[in-house]
């Protein structure tokens, strides 16, 4: 055989598989894309808001001192029970109590200085009554002049006794100040709770806040007696809230534990407010996040606060609903819902549920205008695309409102097949692999 008559043979038969491969792609063509099917049927569904977060006490108390000075006796350890009124700890008394002997040694030479102005003060008033006997016996005896130093030396004296009473009020303060700070050595447990978190140990200096520096923390207390799980919820969810809405928590120090509780509050603000528009130009939009409050329901003793946790509140619920799979709803554009319009169809820009094009809240497709909703009905082969309404979403399934039936069956996947199937075309059933 000839080199030209190999090269001849070899043509012909690279041709005959081409060939039989394109006649094999057009009867699969022909056959429709492998899709899942699935049958419309009731189901009980739950709408979850999932959001995660920390613990923390209701009701939770930071000590720190009024005075500046050194721990001299610390009687507390961290994670100790505590009652209200307790003593904590005790700061170094030694210059409160010099300056509170100070402020009480002013106050006694003050009392002692009011007591010699009322003294003089009395003198001064006998010797004004005395020279106004003798001049209403004889006006020659006592002079005008007389008359009138005697009146103004005790008007000096009563306004002496006044400034020096007023030196004993002032005193008084000083030392009722000097006692306070004194006092204030001494902290004292302002509720029932358990020492959360301590900041210092003997011997060290504890130092009291200014304007632009904050003051020691020395210790915390919490009531655990009631506890609250604060979340962050995005914006989108928001709306779907309710206060008293009942919700299971998972922490994740306690695994395999479930806690419940119910939303007690829900933040009129965001967290971070939107980034406002710079000189430069838009900033970066932050994710708009609410913060929600979650009460746990008798929460064990073992809890603390600042433990991770995460929560799934229940906003709806409903039993024996019509429920249609979440994949399997999409949207389409108005023209791509008849028979045969594969010809005009636009290129998809993810509108389906998962797509990236549209964004959806929970319990419904958010379609444009000029889009609808629905999904593909199998009859047959042949798949149909059909409006539907649904409702609240669960964790796979749609509530169906209207549009298919119990019963039904529907193209319920893959995601690519859903994407760019048509109505009218013709679908085979996806043939399940061996595992």
């Amino acid at each position: 055989m000839t080199r030209r008559r190999k090269l001849w043979t070899l043509l012909i038969a690279v041709a005959a598989v081409a060939t039989a491969a394109a006649v094999g792609v057009a009867r699969t063509r022909d056959r429709g894309p492998e899709v899942r099917i699935e049958t419309v049927q009731r189901r009980d569904l739950v709408a979850v808001v999932t959001a995660s977060g920390n613990l923390r006490a209701r009701r939770t108390v930071d000590l720190s001192s009024d005075v500046s000075a050194r721990v001299a006796q610390l009687l507390v350890r961290e994670g100790e029970d505590v009652r209200a009124g307790q003593v904590l700890l005790r700061l170094e008394p030694t210059q409160f109590q010099a300056a509170a002997q100070r402020a009480r040694a002013a106050l006694s030479q003050a009392q002692a200085q009011a007591a010699q102005q009322e003294a003089t003060l009395l003198r001064t008033e006998r010797d004004q009554e005395r020279l106004k006997n003798l001049s209403e016996r004889d006006s020659m005896l006592v002079s005008p002049q007389q008359l009138e130093d005697a009146a103004t030396t005790a008007e000096v004296a009563r306004a002496s006794l006044d400034a020096a009473r007023h030196y004993v009020e002032q005193a008084r303060a000083s030392l009722e100040e000097a006692e306070d700070r004194l006092a204030k050595t001494v902290l004292r447990a302002p509720i029932d709770g358990k020492v959360t978190r301590l900041q210092v140990e003997e011997g060290e200096t504890v130092i009291i806040g200014t304007m632009n520096n904050p003051g020691s923390l020395i210790l915390t207390i919490s009531d655990l007696g009631i506890v609250e799980v604060v979340v962050q919820v995005d914006e989108t969810d928001v709306p779907q809230l309710a206060l008293g809405d009942s919700a299971r928590v998972a922490i994740d120090a306690f695994p395999g534990d479930v806690f419940t509780g119910r939303v007690t509050e829900i933040g009129n603000s965001a967290i971070r407010p939107p980034v406002a528009q710079t000189r430069s130009g838009p900033a970066q939009q932050a994710a708009i996040d609410f913060e929600v409050v979650i009460t746990l329901d008798e929460p064990p003793v073992v809890l603390r606060p600042d433990l991770s946790a995460t929560a799934y509140i229940v906003t709806d619920t409903r039993r024996h609903a019509l429920a249609l799979p979440i994949i399997a709803l999409t949207v389409r554009p108005a023209s791509d819902t008849l028979p045969g319009s594969r010809e005009r169809r636009r290129p998809r820009g993810g509108f389906d549920l998962f797509g990236g094009g549209t964004s959806i809240e929970p319990g419904a497709v958010r379609a444009r205008a000029d889009e609808i909703e629905g999904a593909f009905r199998v009859s047959g082969e042949i798949a149909t695309f059909v409006p539907v309404r649904v409702g609240i979403a669960g964790d796979e399934h749609f509530e169906v409102l209207s549009g298919v039936a119990e019963g039904d069956t529907v193209v319920a996947g893959p995601y690519t097949a859903i994407r760019e199937l048509t109505s009218g075309e013709r679908v085979r059933r996806l043939t399940p692999t061996a595992d």
